[in-house]
């Protein structure tokens, strides 16, 4: 790995450790933000939905654009939308600008996290790849292990100081990429492509048909099926332990602090080793193998202790599963990595809208229902690997 291309990633990783540090100094005080204002579940699940449905029609549309224009603008004003999203939550009360900032974010999302991980498959080799993502996949936990417990100080003055600090942090993280991240045309991209000038001057849909292969639409139906199940837990989990175990913010600002120290160890030390000793297939298996045992606790077990536990086990199965998805999707088309990232984050936003209604609505009616069905969601990605096993021999 070059020197430029270390400058490079680690720019990358420094943007993408402030961003997700703003992100989630607020998902401790999205239960109270619910009481403050007197929303439903269903109310918050909508928030959820909306910011997975812009993204999910934005994400394949800013890909390919990025493909054209290049990685770095793409970035930046992803990080600006970012910034602008989150003091529209903290200047309001209203519902429906609570819902307009959040699909704003989700434009945002659709802005900087594919193209960050397009860009580092840009300007990597495959033996680099799985490394590279898991430092991304470490920045954003790093960003997860400090957020929490800094929004749990910040909620104290008041529950709208996390999100005008996120909004800040953003305007930070974008100047730095402004002025330190280098112009596209000065990296060095790794393309196995014999005519790139034709590739890009092609639509994106004649783009999809052509690296569309039987084990990259298996990996897409996978990715499909298996992010209801992901957001069905995420959307809900604060509101959940807090409705139904009474866990209050100091306690879902720790599980959430301890899930980041063990994400931040996992993808910087082991995850690179496991895609060596293992291969992405079975880490992606088994990620999905232990998230449904630690669901199931989650529902049935009413120990705090042994909650605390299981859902350490779940977020490591899926800190896990998020880059070793991603490392096996960019080794599977070298060109194009905007488009197929893109298509990654939007096949995951259906969902990601589908998820948080879902689990939302069951959660007003029975508190065991919406993670039930999150367990059912796991269980049947963790049978489709099979097939991408299969398909990926064949490939």
């Amino acid at each position: 790995m070059t020197k430029q291309v270390k400058y490079t990633i680690g720019v990358i990783l420094f943007c993408e450790f402030l961003i997700c540090l703003g992100m989630s100094l607020i998902f401790p005080v999205m239960p109270f933000i619910r009481n403050e204002y007197h929303f439903s579940a269903f109310d918050m699940g909508m928030m959820s939905s909306l910011f997975a449905l812009v993204q999910f029609i934005a994400s394949p549309i800013v890909g390919r654009m990025s493909d054209k224009m290049g990685r770095k603008p793409m970035l930046v004003w992803g990080l600006v939308v970012f910034s602008l999203a989150e003091f529209v939550f903290a200047a309001t009360s209203k519902l429906w600008l609570f819902d307009l900032s959040r699909a704003v974010d989700g434009l945002s999302a659709a802005m900087f996290v594919p193209i960050s991980m397009a860009l580092a498959a840009d300007i990597t080799t495959r033996q680099q790849r799985a490394k590279v993502i898991g430092w991304l996949s470490a920045a954003f936990s790093g960003g997860l292990m400090l957020g929490p417990g800094l929004g749990g100080l910040l909620a104290n003055i008041s529950y709208k100081m996390p999100f005008w600090v996120a909004g800040v942090l953003g305007i930070v993280s974008a100047l730095i990429a402004v002025f330190a991240l280098p112009a596209d045309s000065q990296e060095v991209i790794q393309s196995t492509t014999e005519h790139p000038e034709e590739e890009l001057a092609d639509s994106s849909w004649v783009q999809v048909k052509k690296m569309m292969t039987p084990a990259l639409m298996v990996l897409f139906i996978m990715i499909l099926v298996s992010a209801f199940g992901l957001a069905g837990f995420e959307s809900i989990y604060s509101l959940y332990v807090n409705q139904v175990h009474h866990f209050n913010l100091g306690t879902i600002a720790a599980v959430l602090t301890v899930n980041g120290v063990l994400s931040l160890i996992l993808q910087v030390f082991l995850f690179d080793r496991l895609v060596i000793w293992f291969g992405e297939v079975k880490i992606i298996r088994w990620s999905f193998f232990i998230s449904v045992i630690g669901t199931l606790i989650v529902i049935y077990d009413h120990s705090h202790w042994q909650l605390f536990v299981a859902t350490l086990i779940v977020y490591e199965g899926f800190d896990m599963l998020r880059p070793a998805i991603t490392t096996l999707l960019t080794k599977m088309s070298e060109d194009n990595q905007g488009l197929l990232n893109g298509i990654n984050m939007s096949l995951t936003s259906v969902g990601n809208i589908i998820g948080p209604l879902l689990s939302g609505a069951l959660l007003d009616m029975n508190y065991q229902a919406p993670y039930l069905v999150v367990a059912g969601f796991m269980l049947v990605s963790f049978l489709i690997t099979f097939g991408v096993s299969h398909e990926m021999k064949t490939a």
